[in-house]
Protein backbone atom coordinates (compact mmCIF):
# COMPACT_ATOMS: atom_id res chain seq x y z
CA UNK A 1 0.00 0.00 0.00
CA UNK A 2 1.36 3.43 -0.95
CA UNK A 3 2.10 5.64 2.01
CA UNK A 4 -0.09 8.63 1.27
CA UNK A 5 -2.24 10.88 3.44
CA UNK A 6 -3.95 12.73 0.59
CA UNK A 7 -7.05 10.60 1.17
CA UNK A 8 -7.21 12.08 4.66
CA UNK A 9 -6.74 15.59 3.26
CA UNK A 10 -3.39 16.08 5.00
CA UNK A 11 -0.89 18.13 2.99
CA UNK A 12 2.07 20.44 3.46
CA UNK A 13 3.22 18.95 6.75
CA UNK A 14 6.80 19.24 7.95
CA UNK A 15 7.24 15.47 8.21
CA UNK A 16 5.22 12.27 8.37
CA UNK A 17 6.57 9.52 10.61
CA UNK A 18 5.08 6.18 9.55
CA UNK A 19 4.74 3.35 12.05
CA UNK A 20 7.76 4.32 14.13
CA UNK A 21 8.79 1.55 16.55
CA UNK A 22 8.78 2.12 20.28
CA UNK A 23 12.46 3.08 20.54
CA UNK A 24 12.18 5.71 17.82
CA UNK A 25 9.03 7.12 19.39
CA UNK A 26 10.87 7.39 22.72
CA UNK A 27 13.53 9.49 20.99
CA UNK A 28 10.86 11.76 19.55
CA UNK A 29 9.02 12.07 22.86
CA UNK A 30 12.18 13.15 24.65
CA UNK A 31 13.52 15.45 21.91
CA UNK A 32 10.13 17.17 21.61
CA UNK A 33 9.90 17.46 25.42
CA UNK A 34 6.59 15.62 25.50
CA UNK A 35 7.51 13.39 28.44
CA UNK A 36 10.14 12.08 30.84
CA UNK A 37 11.77 8.66 31.02
CA UNK A 38 11.30 7.28 34.50
CA UNK A 39 13.41 4.79 36.46
CA UNK A 40 13.47 1.40 34.70
CA UNK A 41 12.13 2.81 31.46
CA UNK A 42 8.45 3.87 31.34
CA UNK A 43 7.68 7.27 29.86
CA UNK A 44 5.69 9.74 31.97
CA UNK A 45 3.43 12.28 30.27
CA UNK A 46 0.97 14.95 31.36
CA UNK A 47 -2.43 15.39 29.73
CA UNK A 48 -3.12 18.91 31.01
CA UNK A 49 -6.62 19.97 32.02
CA UNK A 50 -8.22 16.82 30.63
CA UNK A 51 -7.23 13.90 32.82
CA UNK A 52 -10.25 11.75 31.98
CA UNK A 53 -12.87 11.23 29.32
CA UNK A 54 -15.12 14.17 28.50
CA UNK A 55 -18.57 12.70 27.67
CA UNK A 56 -20.21 16.08 27.04
CA UNK A 57 -17.68 16.74 24.28
CA UNK A 58 -18.31 13.57 22.29
CA UNK A 59 -20.56 13.75 19.23
CA UNK A 60 -21.79 11.54 16.40
CA UNK A 61 -22.27 13.22 13.04
CA UNK A 62 -25.76 13.13 11.57
CA UNK A 63 -25.34 11.72 8.07
CA UNK A 64 -27.44 9.49 5.76
CA UNK A 65 -25.60 6.17 6.14
CA UNK A 66 -25.95 5.87 9.92
CA UNK A 67 -28.46 8.35 11.36
CA UNK A 68 -31.39 5.93 11.29
CA UNK A 69 -29.42 3.34 13.31
CA UNK A 70 -28.07 5.69 16.01
CA UNK A 71 -29.66 5.74 19.46
CA UNK A 72 -29.72 9.52 19.77
CA UNK A 73 -29.77 11.03 23.25
CA UNK A 74 -27.55 12.18 26.07
CA UNK A 75 -24.87 9.60 25.29
CA UNK A 76 -24.98 10.06 21.50
CA UNK A 77 -25.18 13.78 20.83
CA UNK A 78 -25.84 14.77 17.21
CA UNK A 79 -23.52 17.04 15.24
CA UNK A 80 -24.29 18.38 11.78
CA UNK A 81 -22.27 17.37 8.74
CA UNK A 82 -21.77 21.03 7.84
CA UNK A 83 -20.28 21.88 11.25
CA UNK A 84 -18.12 18.76 11.12
CA UNK A 85 -16.70 19.75 7.72
CA UNK A 86 -15.84 23.24 8.95
CA UNK A 87 -13.95 22.01 12.00
CA UNK A 88 -12.29 19.31 9.86
CA UNK A 89 -10.98 21.90 7.37
CA UNK A 90 -9.61 24.06 10.16
CA UNK A 91 -7.94 21.07 11.81
CA UNK A 92 -6.25 20.15 8.52
CA UNK A 93 -4.99 23.72 8.21
CA UNK A 94 -3.67 23.52 11.78
CA UNK A 95 -1.63 20.40 10.92
CA UNK A 96 0.16 22.09 8.02
CA UNK A 97 3.81 22.70 8.77
CA UNK A 98 3.81 20.27 11.70
CA UNK A 99 5.37 16.87 12.25
CA UNK A 100 2.72 14.17 12.42
CA UNK A 101 2.85 10.52 13.41
CA UNK A 102 0.94 7.64 11.83
CA UNK A 103 0.27 4.13 13.12
CA UNK A 104 -1.49 1.60 10.88
CA UNK A 105 -2.94 -1.04 13.17
CA UNK A 106 -5.79 -3.52 13.55
CA UNK A 107 -8.75 -3.76 15.91
CA UNK A 108 -10.14 -7.21 16.61
CA UNK A 109 -8.08 -10.37 17.11
CA UNK A 110 -10.55 -12.59 15.21
CA UNK A 111 -9.67 -12.20 11.52
CA UNK A 112 -13.33 -12.72 10.58
CA UNK A 113 -14.24 -9.37 12.11
CA UNK A 114 -10.97 -7.43 12.06
CA UNK A 115 -10.90 -3.74 11.13
CA UNK A 116 -7.93 -1.69 9.93
CA UNK A 117 -7.46 1.56 11.81
CA UNK A 118 -5.10 4.39 10.97
CA UNK A 119 -4.26 6.64 13.93
CA UNK A 120 -2.77 10.03 13.02
CA UNK A 121 -1.50 12.09 15.95
CA UNK A 122 0.27 15.38 16.49
CA UNK A 123 2.10 14.21 19.66
CA UNK A 124 4.63 11.39 19.38
CA UNK A 125 3.53 9.91 22.71
CA UNK A 126 -0.04 9.42 21.44
CA UNK A 127 1.42 7.51 18.50
CA UNK A 128 3.11 5.22 21.02
CA UNK A 129 -0.24 4.92 22.80
CA UNK A 130 -1.89 3.77 19.56
CA UNK A 131 0.97 1.36 18.94
CA UNK A 132 0.48 -0.11 22.42
CA UNK A 133 -3.29 -0.30 22.38
CA UNK A 134 -4.10 -1.63 18.92
CA UNK A 135 -3.01 -4.84 17.23
CA UNK A 136 0.05 -5.06 15.01
CA UNK A 137 -0.41 -5.90 11.31
CA UNK A 138 -0.02 -9.60 10.55
CA UNK A 139 3.63 -10.62 10.26
CA UNK A 140 6.59 -8.77 11.77
CA UNK A 141 7.23 -5.48 10.01
CA UNK A 142 4.57 -6.15 7.39
CA UNK A 143 2.51 -3.07 6.43
CA UNK A 144 -1.21 -3.25 5.89
CA UNK A 145 -1.91 -4.26 2.32
CA UNK A 146 -5.11 -2.24 2.05
CA UNK A 147 -6.20 1.17 3.23
CA UNK A 148 -7.75 1.86 6.64
CA UNK A 149 -11.37 1.01 7.36
CA UNK A 150 -11.42 3.95 9.77
CA UNK A 151 -9.09 6.87 10.49
CA UNK A 152 -8.63 8.65 13.83
CA UNK A 153 -6.95 12.08 13.84
CA UNK A 154 -5.91 13.39 17.25
CA UNK A 155 -4.57 16.95 17.54
CA UNK A 156 -4.72 18.00 21.21
CA UNK A 157 -3.32 21.45 20.46
CA UNK A 158 -6.18 22.33 18.12
CA UNK A 159 -9.09 23.79 20.07
CA UNK A 160 -12.69 24.24 19.00
CA UNK A 161 -14.42 27.60 19.35
CA UNK A 162 -17.80 26.74 20.91
CA UNK A 163 -19.53 29.88 19.63
CA UNK A 164 -18.37 29.12 16.09
CA UNK A 165 -18.32 25.33 16.05
CA UNK A 166 -21.37 24.45 18.14
CA UNK A 167 -19.35 22.38 20.61
CA UNK A 168 -19.75 22.46 24.39
CA UNK A 169 -16.12 23.41 25.05
CA UNK A 170 -12.77 23.71 23.32
CA UNK A 171 -12.50 19.91 23.36
CA UNK A 172 -14.27 17.63 20.89
CA UNK A 173 -14.47 13.97 19.93
CA UNK A 174 -16.47 13.50 16.72
CA UNK A 175 -17.33 10.20 15.05
CA UNK A 176 -18.41 10.34 11.40
CA UNK A 177 -19.56 6.92 10.20
CA UNK A 178 -20.18 8.21 6.69
CA UNK A 179 -16.62 9.44 6.21
CA UNK A 180 -15.18 6.70 8.43
CA UNK A 181 -13.34 9.35 10.36
CA UNK A 182 -12.88 10.42 13.98
CA UNK A 183 -11.61 13.88 14.91
CA UNK A 184 -10.22 14.58 18.38
CA UNK A 185 -9.03 17.98 19.52
CA UNK A 186 -8.58 20.12 22.60
CA UNK A 187 -7.88 17.16 24.89
CA UNK A 188 -4.67 15.18 25.39
CA UNK A 189 -6.35 12.33 27.27
CA UNK A 190 -5.39 9.31 25.17
CA UNK A 191 -8.36 7.27 26.36
CA UNK A 192 -10.47 9.20 23.83
CA UNK A 193 -8.55 7.47 21.01
CA UNK A 194 -9.16 4.04 22.50
CA UNK A 195 -12.84 4.60 23.24
CA UNK A 196 -13.53 6.12 19.84
CA UNK A 197 -12.47 2.87 18.22
CA UNK A 198 -14.59 0.97 20.73
CA UNK A 199 -17.61 3.07 19.69
CA UNK A 200 -16.92 2.22 16.04
CA UNK A 201 -16.76 -1.53 16.74
CA UNK A 202 -19.94 -1.27 18.83
CA UNK A 203 -21.66 0.08 15.72
CA UNK A 204 -20.43 -2.39 13.10
CA UNK A 205 -20.05 -5.72 14.91
CA UNK A 206 -23.68 -6.19 16.07
CA UNK A 207 -24.64 -5.92 12.39
CA UNK A 208 -22.69 -9.18 12.00
CA UNK A 209 -24.41 -10.79 15.02
CA UNK A 210 -21.32 -10.21 17.17
CA UNK A 211 -21.91 -8.97 20.73
CA UNK A 212 -19.44 -6.18 21.45
CA UNK A 213 -18.67 -5.97 25.17
CA UNK A 214 -17.03 -3.66 27.69
CA UNK A 215 -15.39 -6.47 29.62
CA UNK A 216 -12.11 -8.15 30.39
CA UNK A 217 -11.51 -11.84 29.72
CA UNK A 218 -9.19 -14.61 30.82
CA UNK A 219 -8.77 -18.36 30.43
CA UNK A 220 -8.17 -21.15 32.94
CA UNK A 221 -5.79 -24.05 32.53
CA UNK A 222 -8.58 -26.24 31.13
CA UNK A 223 -9.53 -23.71 28.45
CA UNK A 224 -12.47 -22.31 30.42
CA UNK A 225 -13.07 -18.67 29.51
CA UNK A 226 -14.44 -16.04 31.89
CA UNK A 227 -15.78 -12.54 31.15
CA UNK A 228 -15.72 -9.61 33.59
CA UNK A 229 -18.13 -6.78 32.84
CA UNK A 230 -17.80 -3.46 34.59
CA UNK A 231 -17.07 0.23 34.25
CA UNK A 232 -13.74 1.83 35.06
CA UNK A 233 -12.85 1.40 38.72
CA UNK A 234 -14.90 -1.76 39.31
CA UNK A 235 -11.92 -4.11 39.06
CA UNK A 236 -12.07 -5.47 35.50
CA UNK A 237 -8.37 -5.06 34.91
CA UNK A 238 -7.20 -6.03 38.40
CA UNK A 239 -9.39 -9.12 38.76
CA UNK A 240 -8.77 -10.45 35.26
CA UNK A 241 -4.98 -10.17 35.70
CA UNK A 242 -4.94 -13.39 37.69
CA UNK A 243 -1.65 -15.32 38.09
CA UNK A 244 -3.60 -18.59 37.93
CA UNK A 245 -5.30 -17.73 34.62
CA UNK A 246 -4.12 -16.40 31.26
CA UNK A 247 -5.31 -12.95 30.24
CA UNK A 248 -7.07 -12.60 26.89
CA UNK A 249 -7.71 -8.87 27.26
CA UNK A 250 -8.45 -6.30 29.93
CA UNK A 251 -11.26 -4.10 28.57
CA UNK A 252 -12.97 -4.70 25.20
CA UNK A 253 -14.08 -7.95 23.53
CA UNK A 254 -16.40 -9.39 20.94
CA UNK A 255 -18.46 -12.56 21.21
CA UNK A 256 -18.94 -14.11 17.80
CA UNK A 257 -19.56 -17.48 16.21
CA UNK A 258 -16.03 -18.70 17.04
CA UNK A 259 -16.00 -17.58 20.68
CA UNK A 260 -14.68 -14.40 22.24
CA UNK A 261 -11.87 -12.18 20.98
CA UNK A 262 -9.94 -9.16 22.20
CA UNK A 263 -10.39 -5.90 20.32
CA UNK A 264 -7.02 -4.57 21.43
CA UNK A 265 -3.33 -5.37 21.69
CA UNK A 266 -2.70 -3.51 24.93
CA UNK A 267 -4.00 -2.57 28.36
CA UNK A 268 -5.00 0.79 29.82
CA UNK A 269 -4.97 0.21 33.55
CA UNK A 270 -5.65 2.60 36.39
CA UNK A 271 -2.33 3.20 38.14
CA UNK A 272 -3.35 5.09 41.26
CA UNK A 273 -2.19 3.31 44.42
CA UNK A 274 -1.25 0.13 42.55
CA UNK A 275 0.14 -2.39 44.97
CA UNK A 276 3.01 -4.76 44.28
CA UNK A 277 1.34 -7.19 46.67
CA UNK A 278 -2.31 -6.97 45.57
CA UNK A 279 -1.75 -6.39 41.82
CA UNK A 280 1.77 -7.62 41.07
CA UNK A 281 1.34 -8.20 37.32
CA UNK A 282 0.01 -4.71 36.58
CA UNK A 283 2.43 -3.11 39.04
CA UNK A 284 5.39 -4.60 37.18
CA UNK A 285 4.12 -3.12 33.92
CA UNK A 286 4.52 0.39 35.38
CA UNK A 287 8.26 -0.30 35.58
CA UNK A 288 8.88 -1.37 31.99
CA UNK A 289 10.20 0.23 28.83
CA UNK A 290 7.38 0.96 26.41
CA UNK A 291 4.76 1.72 29.06
CA UNK A 292 3.14 5.17 28.98
CA UNK A 293 2.21 6.58 32.40
CA UNK A 294 -0.37 9.36 32.26
CA UNK A 295 -0.27 11.92 35.09
CA UNK A 296 1.62 9.60 37.46
CA UNK A 297 3.76 11.27 40.13
CA UNK A 298 7.50 11.35 39.45
CA UNK A 299 10.48 12.70 41.36
CA UNK A 300 12.29 14.93 38.86
CA UNK A 301 15.67 14.39 40.53
CA UNK A 302 15.67 10.60 40.89
CA UNK A 303 13.04 9.77 38.23
CA UNK A 304 11.39 7.43 40.73
CA UNK A 305 7.63 6.98 40.48
CA UNK A 306 5.05 7.69 43.16
CA UNK A 307 1.99 5.65 42.26
CA UNK A 308 0.16 7.02 45.33
CA UNK A 309 0.35 10.60 44.07
CA UNK A 310 -3.15 11.79 43.14
CA UNK A 311 -2.28 15.49 43.02
CA UNK A 312 -3.14 15.72 39.31
CA UNK A 313 -5.95 13.17 39.19
CA UNK A 314 -7.27 9.95 40.68
CA UNK A 315 -7.38 8.67 37.11
CA UNK A 316 -3.66 8.06 36.58
CA UNK A 317 -3.16 5.50 33.83
CA UNK A 318 -0.67 2.97 32.52
CA UNK A 319 -0.86 2.07 28.81
CA UNK A 320 1.25 -0.93 27.86
CA UNK A 321 1.26 -3.72 25.27
CA UNK A 322 -0.38 -6.86 26.57
CA UNK A 323 2.90 -8.68 25.91
CA UNK A 324 4.33 -6.87 28.95
CA UNK A 325 2.33 -9.43 30.93
CA UNK A 326 3.72 -12.94 31.12
CA UNK A 327 0.52 -14.89 31.58
CA UNK A 328 -1.45 -14.12 28.42
CA UNK A 329 -3.20 -15.69 25.44
CA UNK A 330 -1.10 -14.19 22.65
CA UNK A 331 -3.67 -14.91 19.97
CA UNK A 332 -6.24 -12.79 21.84
CA UNK A 333 -9.05 -15.31 21.36
CA UNK A 334 -10.89 -17.76 23.58
CA UNK A 335 -13.73 -20.26 23.61
CA UNK A 336 -17.32 -19.31 24.36
CA UNK A 337 -17.41 -18.20 28.02
CA UNK A 338 -18.09 -20.65 30.80
CA UNK A 339 -18.47 -17.90 33.41
CA UNK A 340 -19.74 -14.32 33.24
CA UNK A 341 -19.13 -11.89 36.10
CA UNK A 342 -20.85 -8.51 36.33
CA UNK A 343 -18.83 -6.23 38.58
CA UNK A 344 -20.59 -3.46 40.47
CA UNK A 345 -18.84 -0.98 42.72
CA UNK A 346 -21.84 -0.62 45.05
CA UNK A 347 -21.45 2.66 46.93
CA UNK A 348 -24.59 1.83 48.94
CA UNK A 349 -22.98 -1.23 50.53
CA UNK A 350 -26.14 -3.25 49.93
CA UNK A 351 -25.30 -5.90 47.32
CA UNK A 352 -23.69 -9.18 48.44
CA UNK A 353 -20.03 -9.71 47.46
CA UNK A 354 -21.18 -12.42 45.04
CA UNK A 355 -24.52 -13.89 43.96
CA UNK A 356 -25.57 -16.28 41.22
CA UNK A 357 -27.91 -15.02 38.51
CA UNK A 358 -30.47 -16.77 36.36
CA UNK A 359 -30.20 -15.99 32.61
CA UNK A 360 -33.12 -13.59 33.02
CA UNK A 361 -31.48 -11.83 35.97
CA UNK A 362 -28.21 -11.70 34.03
CA UNK A 363 -29.93 -9.93 31.13
CA UNK A 364 -31.61 -7.54 33.56
CA UNK A 365 -28.33 -6.62 35.25
CA UNK A 366 -26.52 -6.47 31.89
CA UNK A 367 -28.99 -3.85 30.71
CA UNK A 368 -28.95 -2.03 34.06
CA UNK A 369 -25.17 -1.77 34.31
CA UNK A 370 -25.23 -0.59 37.92
CA UNK A 371 -22.09 0.75 39.54
CA UNK A 372 -20.66 3.92 41.05
CA UNK A 373 -18.39 6.06 38.91
CA UNK A 374 -15.06 6.50 40.62
CA UNK A 375 -13.47 9.91 41.01
CA UNK A 376 -11.26 11.02 38.14
CA UNK A 377 -12.53 8.70 35.41
CA UNK A 378 -14.56 11.52 33.87
CA UNK A 379 -14.33 15.28 34.08
CA UNK A 380 -16.60 16.85 36.66
CA UNK A 381 -16.71 14.02 39.16
CA UNK A 382 -15.98 14.86 42.78
CA UNK A 383 -14.10 12.83 45.33
CA UNK A 384 -17.08 10.64 46.24
CA UNK A 385 -18.33 7.88 43.92
CA UNK A 386 -21.50 8.76 42.03
CA UNK A 387 -24.21 6.15 41.66
CA UNK A 388 -24.96 5.43 38.03
CA UNK A 389 -26.66 2.98 35.72
CA UNK A 390 -24.66 2.55 32.52
CA UNK A 391 -26.44 0.47 29.88
CA UNK A 392 -24.62 -2.81 29.18
CA UNK A 393 -21.77 -1.52 31.39
CA UNK A 394 -20.73 0.82 28.60
CA UNK A 395 -23.44 3.37 27.73
CA UNK A 396 -21.07 6.15 26.55
CA UNK A 397 -19.71 3.85 23.83
CA UNK A 398 -22.93 2.27 22.50
CA UNK A 399 -24.15 4.07 19.38
CA UNK A 400 -27.13 1.82 18.57
CA UNK A 401 -30.21 0.98 20.69
CA UNK A 402 -29.64 -1.04 23.91
CA UNK A 403 -32.20 -3.64 22.83
CA UNK A 404 -29.77 -4.82 20.10
CA UNK A 405 -27.01 -5.62 22.60
CA UNK A 406 -29.49 -7.13 25.08
CA UNK A 407 -30.91 -9.47 22.42
CA UNK A 408 -27.44 -10.67 21.42
CA UNK A 409 -26.46 -11.16 25.05
CA UNK A 410 -29.57 -13.17 25.90
CA UNK A 411 -29.28 -15.33 22.77
CA UNK A 412 -25.65 -16.17 23.42
CA UNK A 413 -26.22 -16.90 27.12
CA UNK A 414 -29.13 -19.20 26.26
CA UNK A 415 -27.10 -20.95 23.56
CA UNK A 416 -23.80 -21.45 25.41
CA UNK A 417 -25.14 -21.56 29.00
CA UNK A 418 -22.37 -19.89 31.02
CA UNK A 419 -22.89 -19.44 34.75
CA UNK A 420 -23.60 -15.79 35.50
CA UNK A 421 -22.66 -13.92 38.68
CA UNK A 422 -23.14 -10.46 40.15
CA UNK A 423 -20.09 -9.34 42.12
CA UNK A 424 -19.98 -6.33 44.43
CA UNK A 425 -16.45 -4.88 44.46
CA UNK A 426 -17.64 -1.80 46.33
CA UNK A 427 -18.58 -1.27 49.96
CA UNK A 428 -19.56 -3.49 52.86
CA UNK A 429 -20.49 -2.67 56.44
CA UNK A 430 -22.34 0.46 55.32
CA UNK A 431 -22.37 2.93 52.43
CA UNK A 432 -19.45 5.02 51.22
CA UNK A 433 -18.20 7.12 54.13
CA UNK A 434 -19.39 4.61 56.73
CA UNK A 435 -18.37 1.12 55.57
CA UNK A 436 -15.19 0.05 53.80
CA UNK A 437 -14.24 -1.26 50.37
CA UNK A 438 -14.34 -5.04 49.97
CA UNK A 439 -10.79 -6.37 49.93
CA UNK A 440 -9.53 -7.36 46.50
CA UNK A 441 -8.19 -10.61 48.01
CA UNK A 442 -11.73 -11.53 49.06
CA UNK A 443 -13.11 -10.69 45.60
CA UNK A 444 -10.43 -12.88 44.02
CA UNK A 445 -11.26 -15.76 46.37
CA UNK A 446 -14.95 -15.50 45.47
CA UNK A 447 -14.17 -15.53 41.75
CA UNK A 448 -11.90 -18.55 42.17
CA UNK A 449 -14.63 -20.29 44.13
CA UNK A 450 -17.14 -19.63 41.36
CA UNK A 451 -14.84 -20.66 38.50
CA UNK A 452 -13.56 -23.79 40.24
CA UNK A 453 -17.08 -25.02 40.98
CA UNK A 454 -16.59 -24.77 44.75
CA UNK A 455 -19.68 -22.55 45.04
CA UNK A 456 -21.92 -24.89 43.06
CA UNK A 457 -22.94 -27.14 45.94
CA UNK A 458 -22.66 -24.90 49.01
CA UNK A 459 -25.82 -23.83 50.86
CA UNK A 460 -27.36 -20.59 49.60
CA UNK A 461 -29.91 -18.07 50.78
CA UNK A 462 -32.28 -15.81 48.89
CA UNK A 463 -31.46 -12.13 49.29
CA UNK A 464 -34.85 -10.46 50.01
CA UNK A 465 -34.68 -7.18 48.05
CA UNK A 466 -33.10 -8.20 44.74
CA UNK A 467 -33.99 -11.89 44.67
CA UNK A 468 -30.32 -12.89 44.45
CA UNK A 469 -29.03 -16.38 45.25
CA UNK A 470 -26.09 -15.94 47.61
CA UNK A 471 -23.63 -18.65 48.75
CA UNK A 472 -23.22 -18.86 52.52
CA UNK A 473 -19.57 -19.96 52.49
CA UNK A 474 -16.49 -19.63 50.31
CA UNK A 475 -12.90 -20.68 51.05
CA UNK A 476 -10.74 -17.71 51.99
CA UNK A 477 -13.65 -15.36 52.62
CA UNK A 478 -15.07 -14.36 56.04
CA UNK A 479 -18.61 -15.74 56.17
CA UNK A 480 -20.06 -12.57 57.69
CA UNK A 481 -19.42 -10.45 54.59
CA UNK A 482 -21.59 -12.83 52.55
CA UNK A 483 -24.53 -11.47 54.58
CA UNK A 484 -24.31 -7.70 53.88
CA UNK A 485 -27.19 -6.87 56.21
CA UNK A 486 -25.28 -8.41 59.12
CA UNK A 487 -22.24 -6.21 58.51
CA UNK A 488 -24.22 -3.03 59.18
CA UNK A 489 -24.36 -1.69 62.73
CA UNK A 490 -27.91 -0.42 62.14
CA UNK A 491 -30.21 -3.10 60.58
CA UNK A 492 -32.97 -0.56 60.01
CA UNK A 493 -30.60 1.68 58.07
CA UNK A 494 -29.63 -1.29 55.90
CA UNK A 495 -33.27 -2.07 55.13
CA UNK A 496 -34.02 1.54 54.23
CA UNK A 497 -30.96 1.76 51.99
CA UNK A 498 -31.68 -1.57 50.28
CA UNK A 499 -35.24 -0.52 49.51
CA UNK A 500 -33.99 2.78 48.12
CA UNK A 501 -31.49 1.08 45.83
CA UNK A 502 -34.12 -1.42 44.64
CA UNK A 503 -36.39 1.52 43.81
CA UNK A 504 -33.61 3.13 41.77
CA UNK A 505 -33.15 -0.09 39.81
CA UNK A 506 -36.87 -0.22 38.96
CA UNK A 507 -37.02 3.43 37.98
CA UNK A 508 -33.97 3.12 35.75
CA UNK A 509 -35.32 0.01 34.01
CA UNK A 510 -38.54 1.69 32.88
CA UNK A 511 -36.74 2.87 29.73
CA UNK A 512 -36.04 -0.73 28.69
CA UNK A 513 -39.31 -2.35 29.82
CA UNK A 514 -41.12 -2.11 26.48
CA UNK A 515 -38.32 -3.90 24.61
CA UNK A 516 -37.55 -6.90 26.85
CA UNK A 517 -39.25 -10.23 27.42
CA UNK A 518 -41.67 -10.45 30.37
CA UNK A 519 -39.39 -12.93 32.18
CA UNK A 520 -36.52 -10.41 32.07
CA UNK A 521 -38.73 -7.67 33.45
CA UNK A 522 -39.88 -10.08 36.17
CA UNK A 523 -36.26 -10.34 37.36
CA UNK A 524 -36.26 -6.77 38.69
CA UNK A 525 -36.04 -6.09 42.45
CA UNK A 526 -39.35 -6.41 44.22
Amino acid sequence: MKRDLKHQGIRNVAAVHWNLPTSALYEKIVSRQEGLIAHLGPVVVRTGAYTGRSPRDKFIVEEPTSSAQIHWGEENQPFTSEKFDLIHYRLLAYLQGKEIFVQDRHAGADRSYQMNVRVITAPAWQSLFARNMFLAPVGPGEPMHVGPDFTIIAAPGFHAVPELDGTNSEAFIMVNFGKKLVLIGGTSYAGEIKKSMFTILNYYLPQQEVLSMHCSANEGRHGDTALFFGLSGTGKTSLSADPERKLIGDDEHGWGKNGIFNFEGGCYAKAIRLSAKAEPEIYECTRKFGTILENVGIDLATRRLDLDDASLTENTRAAYPITHLRNIIRAGVGDHPKHIFMLACDAFGVLPPISRLTPEQATYHFLSGYTAKVAGTERGLGKEPQVTFSTCFGAPFLPIPPAVYARLFREKVNQHKPTCWLVNTGWTGGPFGVGHRIEIAHSRALLHGAMSGKLDDVPTYQEPYFGLTVPTTCPGVPEEILYPQKTWADPQAYETTARDLARRFRENFTKYAANVEPEVLAAEPK
